[in-house]
């Protein structure tokens, strides 16, 4: 039996991008990008540990809702999970991991925070 789900969603440049972020760090298995129309499609495979079937991302919380944004600075962004999980900040240097925006000194807003 195969130890992966897929999904798909409809493609956008940050959710393009979180996929990427995601992928990167091993929370996903694999991703695919198809163009069938204006939009496209992201399609996800979802990964599991192999023994106890678990999946990888155990938690994903959406921070900043259109209603209510939030920002953070470099200074001020929060450790997820006691450093096990990552936060995905959409900065005016791209869409990164609260650790790569702290590097890079720059704030922005917290899209979601992932373990």
């Amino acid at each position: 039996m195969a130890n992966h789900r897929i999904v798909e969603i409809p493609a956008s440049k940050l959710k393009k991008r979180i996929t990427e972020i995601l992928y990167d760090k091993g929370y996903i298995l694999k991703y695919k990008f198809e163009e069938d129309n204006k939009q496209g499609i992201i399609k996800i495979a979802l990964k599991y540990d192999p023994q106890t079937k678990v999946p990888a991302i155990t938690d994903l919380q959406r921070i900043s809702r259109p209603g209510l944004r939030q920002y953070s600075k470099p200074e001020d962004f929060k450790r997820i999970k006691n450093g096990l999980g990552i936060s995905i900040i959409s900065t005016s240097k791209g869409v990164m991991t609260d650790k790569e925006a702290k590097a890079q000194n720059v704030g922005g807003e917290v899209v979601c925070y992932v373990y």
